[in-house]
C-alpha cells in the first residue's frame, strides 16, 4: 500500500483534523489544471537540471516519469484519491510511484504557491483560446443570416418602440460588434496573463541557481514575474477574466432577449428551428425559446462569479492566503457555462427563418417614417426645431384619425405647414428611408454591405489568433 503523500507536515505532531482536511481538499475540482502543472514540472526539472541539482541521467529519468504520468491522467489509468489534497499532492505521489526518493528532488526550488499561480494563467489562457473559437462560431452564424437580409427592412428600435427603419442585417450585424469587442478583450487579458509566476518559490525567489526566464520562455509565457511577492498574490489575471466573461454573458443575454421578442407571438418575426427550441409539458402549440432564455439566465451566474472573486480579493494582505483556493471554480465555471452556451446560441441563429414578410409589415407602422419627413424639411431650409415641430403635428393628426402618415392628403400637409407640398411622399417609403442611408456605419444596404466584408475579414483573422496553442506540448 502506496505511503500517503503530503507536501507539508516535518513541524506537526499528527496529522490534520477530519473537519479540516475536508475544508481543505480542493483536488475534485482543481484536478483539471494537471497537465498544466505537469508541463510546469518538466520546465522546472530543466533549469534544475541546468543548475547542477540534477545529473543527466537523473533528468532523463524524472522527464520520463512525467511523460508516462501525464499520459496516465489523460487515460485515467492514474487518478487522486481521497488522500490526495490538491492536484500538486496527487501528482507528487504518482512521480514518487514511479521514481521513489529522486521524485523527491523536483521539489526544490518551488512551492505550490507559484505553481498554483503558473498553473492557473496556462489553464485559463489556453482556455481563453477555446472561447474565442466559439465566439467566432457565433460571430460567423449572426453574419451568414446578416448576408442574407442585407436588403430586410425592419422596424428599428428605442424604448422598445417603433423608431426609424432600419435593415435586419444591420441589426445582427449590432450583435456581432459586441463579440468582436470581447475578442480583443480576450487577446488583450491575455498579452497581461502572459507572465510566469514559476520560480517566485512561496514569496520570496529562491536561493538556488534557477533560471525563471527559461521556464517562462518554455511555457509560452513573454517573462517571468518581476516581482515574487506579487506574482504569488496576484489574482488580477482571474478576476480580470471573469470579467471578460461576465461582459460576454452579459452581450449574450442582450441577444438572448432579442430572439424571445422577435419569436413572440406579438412580433412573430423570427421561426426557430424545431431541433433548438422546446415544447411544453401541458400546452402542445408551445414553441419555446429556452437556448435565448438561458442566456439571459446565465449571465448572472457569470456576473456572480466575478463578484465572488472580487469580493475574496479584496481585503487579502500579502502575500499568498488560503482565500485564493476560492479563485479556481468561478473561473473554471464561467468556461463551462459559456463552453455550453454558445455552441447553443450558434446553432440556434444559424438554423432559424427570419420571416421577411413579417418584418417588412412592421417596419413603416407607429409612424416610423416621421424622421425622414422632419430631414425632407431641413434639406429645403427649414431650421430642425421648426421641422421637428411640424412632423410631430401631422403625427397627432394621424393619431386623432387612425392613419399613417402617407394617408394624408394634400390638403392636410398644406393645412399643416405651408412648408410641406405633395413632393414629401417621396420620403414616405421604407425603401427611400434605407437608400438615403449611406454614411459610414449607417443602416442603408450599401454600408450595411461595407460592414459585413469588414465584420468578416475581422473574424477571418480572429479565427487565426483562437488556434494558436499557448502551451507548448
Amino acid at each position: 500500500m502506496t505511503e500517503k503523500t503530503s507536501l507539508w507536515g516535518g513541524r506537526f505532531s499528527g496529522g490534520p483534523a477530519d473537519a479540516l482536511a475536508r475544508l481543505s481538499v480542493s483536488v475534485q475540482f482543481d484536478w483539471r489544471l494537471a497537465p498544466y502543472d505537469i508541463a510546469g514540472s518538466r520546465a522546472h526539472a530543466r533549469v534544475l537540471a541546468a543548475a547542477g541539482l540534477l545529473d543527466p541521467d537523473e533528468l532523463g529519468q524524472m522527464l520520463a516519469a512525467l511523460d508516462d504520468l501525464e499520459a496516465a491522467c489523460a487515460s485515467g489509468e492514474f487518478r487522486p484519491t481521497i488522500d490526495d489534497e490538491d492536484v500538486h499532492t496527487a501528482l507528487e505521489r504518482g512521480l514518487l510511484e514511479r521514481l521513489g526518493t529522486l521524485g523527491g528532488k523536483l521539489r526544490a526550488g518551488r512551492s505550490r504557491n507559484d505553481q498554483v499561480a503558473t498553473d492557473l494563467r496556462l489553464y485559463l489562457r489556453d482556455h481563453a483560446r477555446g472561447l474565442a473559437v466559439a465566439l467566432v462560431e457565433l460571430a460567423d452564424a449572426l453574419t451568414e443570416q446578416a448576408a442574407l437580409n442585407v436588403n430586410t427592412a425592419a422596424p428599428g428600435m428605442t424604448h422598445l418602440q417603433h423608431a426609424q427603419p432600419v435593415t435586419f442585417g444591420h441589426w445582427l450585424l449590432a450583435h456581432v460588434q459586441p463579440l468582436l469587442r470581447d475578442l480583443e478583450r480576450l487577446r488583450d487579458w491575455d498579452s497581461r496573463a502572459a507572465i510566469s509566476p514559476l520560480g517566485s518559490g512561496a514569496l520570496a525567489g529562491s536561493s538556488l541557481p534557477l533560471d525563471p526566464a527559461a521556464v517562462a520562455k518554455e511555457l509560452g509565457f513573454t517573462a517571468p514575474a518581476p516581482n515574487s511577492m506579487d506574482a504569488v498574490a496576484d489574482r488580477d489575471f482571474v478576476a480580470e477574466f471573469l470579467f471578460v466573461t461576465a461582459l460576454i454573458g452579459v452581450h449574450l443575454s442582450r441577444l438572448g432577449e432579442e430572439v424571445v421578442l422577435w419569436t413572440s407571438t406579438e412580433f412573430g418575426w423570427v421561426e426557430l428551428d424545431d431541433a433548438f427550441a422546446t415544447g411544453s409539458s401541458i400546452m402542445p402549440q408551445k414553441k419555446n425559446a429556452d437556448i435565448a432564455e438561458l442566456a439571459r439566465g446565465k449571465s448572472g451566474r457569470l456576473i456572480g462569479g466575478l463578484v465572488t472573486v472580487l469580493t475574496m480579493l479584496k481585503g487579502l494582505p500579502l502575500t499568498y492566503d488560503r482565500d485564493m483556493q476560492e479563485d479556481k471554480e468561478p473561473a473554471f465555471d464561467a468556461i463551462e457555462t459559456l463552453g455550453l452556451l454558445l455552441p447553443a446560441l450558434a446553432g440556434m441563429i444559424s438554423t432559424m427563418t427570419v420571416r421577411v414578410d413579417r418584418l417588412a409589415a412592421a417596419t413603416p407602422v407607429g409612424f416610423s417614417l416621421a424622421t425622414e419627413v422632419a430631414d425632407w424639411l431641413v434639406r429645403r431650409g427649414v431650421p430642425f426645431r421648426e421641422a421637428h415641430e411640424i412632423t410631430g403635428q401631422l403625427v397627432a393628426l394621424c393619431s386623432v384619425r387612425g392613419c399613417e402618415l402617407e394617408d394624408l392628403t394634400d390638403d392636410d400637409l398644406k393645412t399643416v405647414s405651408g412648408h410641406l407640398d405633395p413632393s414629401v411622399r417621396n420620403v414616405l417609403t421604407v425603401e427611400s428611408a434605407l437608400a438615403s442611408r449611406t454614411t459610414p456605419g449607417s443602416t442603408g444596404p450599401g454600408p450595411v454591405a461595407d460592414q459585413l466584408a469588414t465584420v468578416q475579414h475581422k473574424l477571418d483573422s480572429w479565427r487565426q489568433w483562437a488556434v494558436e496553442k499557448v502551451v507548448p506540448r
